[in-house]
């Protein structure tokens, strides 16, 4: 804890005078281009990945980069995308999964997570990825980490598409929904390219502004 003491004295003293006008101007509101919904894995900076300035993207962090189905019942993801959405006028929506996710070898080992009850209902907004894995390839071992970690972001996409205020901004094409992978030992990003219906490296599956 000392160091994340320290560096919040770092902050103070070092970085916040040279971007005091940027911070004086982001008090009084935020106006970003993109929600940003990835993983709670203290691996992950949104930030620091897409070399972004506070204002830029308004984040979403959970277990396993999770969007549930739009339902009647508030919760802080459902809420968090309606005024994401309705209230700022975000224009893009990234869903960025990543390697290695504790959440997806959950999702793998269910029987493993009886500990841990919570997260085991949570990661029940995984099973049609689980289930599309298993038809696909015959399996749900360990050895299907990446596919999985794959599948569930083009899941948790199409739950998206059940939240009202995203679905009226697709239909009047005010918004574009983006399908990513991070891995986190080659610092590279897959992202989905609805045309060839595979991830592909970043560069190549924007070559063509391509989304899903």
């Amino acid at each position: 804890m000392d160091h994340v003491i320290s560096g919040v004295a770092k902050f103070q003293r070092d970085v916040f005078p040279g971007k005091k006008a940027a911070f004086k101007k982001l008090a009084n509101g935020q106006n970003p281009e993109v929600l940003f919904i990835t993983c709670a894995d203290s691996r992950i900076d949104p930030n620091l990945v897409t070399q972004t300035e506070p204002g830029d993207l308004f984040i979403c962090r959970n277990a396993g980069n999770i969007v549930p189905p739009h339902s009647n019942q508030t919760g802080g993801m459902t809420a968090s995308i309606e005024f994401a959405v309705a209230g700022l006028g975000v224009t893009h929506i990234v869903v960025c999964g990543h390697t290695d996710c504790g959440a997806m070898k959950g999702a793998l080992n269910p029987e493993k997570l009886s500990s841990m009850p919570h997260v085991k209902e949570w990661l029940g907004h995984c099973r049609c990825a689980t289930e599309v894995v298993k038809e696909k390839f015959g399996n749900l071992d360990n050895d299907r980490l990446d596919d999985l970690t794959k599948e569930n972001v083009l899941q948790q996409i199409q739950h998206l598409r059940t939240h009202p205020s995203v679905a009226a901004k697709l239909a009047t094409n005010q918004i574009q929904l983006h399908g990513w992978v991070y891995d986190i030992g080659k610092g590279t990003i897959l992202c989905w390219d609805s045309a060839s219906q595979t991830f592909e490296e970043m560069e190549q599956a924007y070559a063509e502004s391509k989304v899903v």
